[in-house]
């Protein structure tokens, strides 16, 4: 206690014998250094009796500690050559090779390098091999071999190795014998290896020069040590005495009463044995308190139970009349002390007061770390909102409403005339009487709400009881708030800029204490923040709105008539922005029908755009009646020059990406031609249920150029179904496009017979909750247009074939019950005939169709086609496709590899 007490507080003034004697120790030490510290050490100072008294005992202990080095020495050196020889005749008899050896014509022979070499390789004496009746096979003096070994063998022919200290053939000695067994356990001989006694004590005589050595080092780095320790002593305690000493403790007890910290020590009996003046003052002890125990002197039970108990505590607060009081306390006894323990006491009642508001700091600054991790994790106006009232509440208010213009929830720009929709509300319950999620408000310009939305600043209400405004807002709603405990409120505007987009409320139940300044200046810190996520959900609503109404705008509303297919689709937009897929139905010549679906890579209002172009250009592509690989071609050219032509423009993507498939479809030939570029493959659903990918070439992507498409030919019986998509249904982040095509090869398989059906158990068992990508399902079951519908004249290189034609041509209609028609149609073929007759090339033939028109169709081999103008009155001809187009809704030209047709359609009544 002495040395706690000098080092922790500042030295007490000596009294003036004491001081005396230090001033003269210190005097004579800077004098006279070496007579200083000889009278120092002479044993009258308390410096000088530590050191004779340590000096004595290190002396002892080192003569014991050699004494009982040197007994070890010898007794570890008899043990090791125990150990040595028994390790050794055990390796031994375990080598390799050595039963075979025993079992040989001449053992020693064989055994006795063997021996040798290892006993040198061991550092023991010898090494001796003999057979089960003791006779040696092998020693290291020659004459020895072939007699009687001497020693104890029986435990070894029992198999139990023994070690023995007898008088051998070589003298004194330590050895080891060990059983020599074969495969199935039978002892076949022994093996002996032993380390003389004068060997043994050779090596502890060895050792004992190294342990007197290191006996008289530690005797001198003891004698050191003690110097040193007396040295430093003598430096603390200035060469005092003991009853210096005596006195000196007499002034640290002084200081010990002085501090103004509190200090209590309690015996291990639960005695208060020592209390100093601020102990007394904090606790209000009596003056008899030394000497009881501490469950007896008035203390709270808290404290007094753990002053009682003499456990660690540290910092431990205790609440003591009006103070708050930190308790640190130890036990004496940790360093072989006498049993008890001592406790520090210390008034920490305004420490724990700054402590309180540096923790309410700290937790706002949290506060407001996570408002700004936590608030706009989404791009939804409703869901930024809700995340806000879920952060504040309840770690800043109770309850907290958010009411937004509905002009805000749509991605408008707000109206401050409009009335306000609840958007989100949280509280600590759910049956507060504010108004309900949902409700359209119009809040008063009395109210706090109304003042922060026509000011923009923030108002503080702290009682609403006492708020005439608030209450006029709604008297009957307000006298409820008031009754269920809500007694304090904080409004904040929503401003984003210079737009106001509506305005957030802090209300206070629990808390008896009502919001203050600082709490309105993180309300509106809170706020601030997360008006700017609101606002950015807002801007993005207003572009994904436009983007969607583009996009719908783009695409296919309704299917065009036709008769060839039964048409299903399914479209559904990405959940994280509007893409760029598309599919569309073109009715083409001759009965026939165009299925396309594509993919612009991207999402968002460039990618609809460009969907939408891509469009176009495929519904003016098909007019031609090009093959499905030539029309990707141009489509592919078209693409490239787009990309051109925005390649200035560093805010633009290119087209590169968009993926598109091609099919048209005959009725009358059943047959389906098919291109694709870059995108999966059509599956075919037979009329047996049987579900296949097309082989169809996969050319590239639209926009690289440069390498040519290629187009595939399916047979469809009636009744097939074909199925067109987009990757977003058979690929996403979750599975590769493999897994999706087997997905929806086993959704196919379970689907019924109608397009309709098909696309329902298609996306009902494939489409992600949230897919990532838009999905577009086209799924056509072909029909075939029957013989009775298909009327065919081959015409021969005779302008009076002409005739013929017509008749046959009036003889069907007349069988199908079209004789409205018969004029006009004969007029149509009989032009179209003759111009094949006069510029085509044979063979040449006509056709009829009975679709939802009447089709008219004239083949012939040639190449060139037909224009259509106007003839002047000198022209001896050039009326004929003049008068085909004014009798037929449609006609034109589409080209086959060996040839072309001109067709004509006419409506049937």
């Amino acid at each position: 206690m002495v040395r706690l007490m000098g080092r922790s507080r500042p030295r007490a003034p000596l009294r003036p014998a004491a001081a005396s004697a230090w001033r003269r120790r210190r005097r004579g030490g800077r004098s006279r250094p070496a007579s200083g510290l000889r009278s120092a050490l002479g044993g009258r100072s308390v410096a000088g009796q530590v050191f004779v008294l340590h000096l004595v005992i290190v002396l002892l202990l080192v003569v014991a500690a050699v004494v009982a080095l040197v007994l070890q020495v010898q007794r570890d050196s008899t043990q090791e050559a125990r150990n040595r020889s028994l390790a050794v005749a055990e390796t031994f008899a375990s080598a390799p090779g050595l039963v075979e050896a025993l079992d040989s014509p001449d053992p020693t022979a064989l055994l006795q390098p063997r021996a040798e070499a290892a006993r040198e390789l061991a550092k023991v004496d010898f090494i001796v091999v003999m057979n089960t009746d003791g006779i040696r096979f092998t020693h290291p003096r020659t004459d020895r071999i072939g007699r009687r070994f001497v020693g104890t063998i029986e435990p070894a022919l029992a198999g139990e190795p023994v070690v023995e200290e007898v008088q051998g053939t070589i003298g004194e000695l330590v050895q080891a014998v060990v059983p020599v067994e074969d495969d199935d356990g039978t002892v076949v001989g022994l093996v002996s290896a032993g380390i003389t006694t004068e060997n043994v004590g050779g090596a502890a005589e060895d050792q004992l020069p190294l342990v007197l050595g290191a006996a008289f080092a530690a005797l001198a780095l003891a004698v050191g040590g003690a110097a040193l320790v007396s040295r430093r002593l003598l430096r603390q305690t200035h060469g005092l005495g003991p009853h210096e000493m005596t006195r000196m403790y007499e002034h640290h007890d002084a200081v010990l009463h002085a501090v103004r910290e509190g200090v209590i020590i309690v015996g291990g009996d639960g005695t208060l044995t020592l209390a100093n003046d601020e102990a007394h003052r904090l606790f209000s002890l009596p003056d008899d308190a030394e000497g009881r125990h501490v469950m007896d002197i008035g203390l709270h039970p808290g404290t007094a139970e753990l002053l009682a108990s003499g456990r660690v505590a540290t910092d431990e607060v205790h609440r003591v009349g009006g103070r708050l009081l930190a308790l640190n306390q130890r036990p004496t006894d940790r360093a072989g002390g006498p049993r008890g323990s001592v406790a520090t006491v210390r008034d920490s009642t305004e420490l724990r007061a700054l402590s309180g508001r540096a923790e309410t700091s700290r937790e706002r600054l949290n506060m407001l770390y996570d408002a700004g991790v936590g608030i706009g994790t989404s791009l939804d106006v409703t869901r930024t909102a809700e995340e806000l009232t879920e952060l504040a509440v309840p770690r800043f208010a109770d309850f907290v409403t958010v009411d937004l213009f509905e002009s805000v929830l749509a991605g408008g720009h707000p109206d401050a005339t409009a009335a306000l929709r609840r958007t989100a509300r949280t509280g600590i319950t759910e049956d507060a009487p504010l108004y309900p999620r949902g409700e359209k408000i119009r809040f008063v310009a009395s109210s706090p709400q109304g003042q922060s939305l026509a000011t923009g600043r923030p108002v503080l209400e702290p009682r609403l009881g006492e708020a005439p405004g608030w209450q006029a807002q709604d008297v009957d709603r307000s006298g409820q708030v008031i009754e269920y405990g809500i007694h304090s409120l904080i409004t904040v505007p929503l401003r984003a800029g210079s737009l106001m987009l509506g305005v957030v409320s802090f209300w206070r139940s629990g808390k008896p204490e009502p919001f203050d300044a600082d709490e309105l200046a993180l309300a509106e810190e809170l706020v601030t923040r997360a008006a700017v996520s609101i606002d950015n959900a807002r801007r993005y609503t207003r572009e994904h709105s436009m983007a969607v109404t583009l996009q719908q705008s783009l695409l296919p509303r309704t299917l065009p008539a036709q008769s060839a297919l039964e048409i299903a689709y399914r479209y559904l937009p990405a959940q994280a922005g509007v893409g760029g897929d598309w599919f569309d139905v073109l009715p083409l010549s001759g009965a026939r029908v165009a299925l396309v679906v594509g993919d612009v890579v991207g999402h968002g209002l460039h990618a609809a755009a460009t969907m939408g172009r891509l469009r176009t250009a495929v519904h003016n592509f098909s007019a031609l009646d090009l093959p499905p690989d030539e029309l990707l071609g141009l489509l592919d050219e078209l693409v490239g020059r787009i990309d051109q032509d925005e390649a200035q423009d560093d805010q633009v993507a290119p087209v590169t990406g968009a993926t598109c498939l091609y099919a048209v479809y005959d009725p009358v030939s059943l047959r389906c031609t098919v291109a694709r570029a870059g995108h999966p493959p059509p599956a075919v659903v037979r009329p047996d249920g049987g579900v296949e990918f097309a082989e169809v070439p996969a050319g590239p992507p639209l926009g690289l150029g440069g390498l040519p498409f290629e187009s595939a030919e399916l047979e469809l019986p009636e009744g097939s179904r074909l199925v067109l998509y987009t990757d977003g249904l058979v690929e996403d982040r979750a599975h590769d496009i493999d897994v999706g095509l087997e997905q929806l090869r086993e959704a196919l398989r379970r689907a019924g017979n109608s397009p309709e059906d098909t696309c329902r158990v298609v996306l009902e068992s494939r489409r992600p909750v949230r897919s990532g990508d838009d999905i577009a399902l086209l799924v056509a079951r072909t029909r075939a247009l029957t013989a009775d519908r298909i009327a065919e004249w081959p015409v021969p290189p005779d302008p009076a074939a002409v005739g013929e034609v017509r008749a046959a041509v009036s003889r069907k209609l007349a069988e199908w019950g079209l004789e409205e028609l018969t004029f006009g149609t004969e007029l149509i073929l009989s032009e179209l005939v003759t111009n094949a007759l006069r510029y085509g090339g044979t063979p040449i033939q006509v056709r009829m169709l009975r679709d939802r028109n009447l089709i008219c169709e004239v083949y012939d081999s040639s190449s060139t086609s037909p224009h259509l103008r106007y003839a002047t009155m000198t022209d001896e001809g050039g009326r004929g496709l003049f008068l085909v187009a004014q009798l037929a809704e449609r006609w034109g030209t589409r080209y086959l590899p060996a040839g072309k047709v001109i067709w004509a359609e006419q409506s049937i009544p």
